[in-house]
């Protein structure tokens, strides 16, 4: 069995129509033989918002910290801010004019003890698992979610 074959392996993805608008995430996990679904949709937020919850939805299903996990996702913001240190600086900084501050506390609590890779996809790009979370993303985003991002609305209005 290979390294991958023993890890739980996430696609994720976020939508916002009109970004800001309604917005969804959309995960599939699978490990083995198992596979998992998700998504949510909020009434008002921003595509990297739900971008970034889905990942933190992924690893709050996760019992066991202990099986590597794999992350594959169209979302270089994500991506780039964990695999290129971005996120370390920012904890650095307090969070200083950093935008989503309350999804990156979230994420750093959800990823404690995970052995995480994140690998970058192209979006709408054929790939399978990728496209589905597409779906899910868009599908939640579409079906007027009544769901408050309650830290995205607080913000002052440009």
């Amino acid at each position: 069995m290979s390294l991958i074959e023993n890890s739980i392996i996430i696609y994720t993805d976020g939508a916002a129509l009109g970004n800001p608008g309604p917005g969804g995430y959309g995960v599939v996990m699978m490990y083995r033989s198992h596979r998992k679904e998700l998504s949510g949709g909020f009434r008002n937020t921003t595509n990297n918002r739900m971008e970034l919850l889905a990942v933190i939805m992924a690893l709050r299903q996760i019992n066991n910290r202990e099986i590597p996990v794999h992350i594959y996702t169209d979302s270089q913001y994500v991506c780039n801010a964990i695999e290129k240190g971005w996120l370390k600086n920012w904890v650095k900084k307090n969070f200083a004019k950093v935008k989503n501050p309350d999804l990156w506390k979230m994420y750093i609590d959800a990823q404690k003890g995970f052995n995480i890779q994140f690998h970058w996809v192209k979006g709408h790009a054929g790939i399978v698992e990728n496209e589905r979370c597409d779906v899910l993303a868009t599908t939640a985003a579409k079906n007027n979610p009544t769901q408050i991002d309650s830290f995205f609305e607080s913000l002052p209005k440009d």
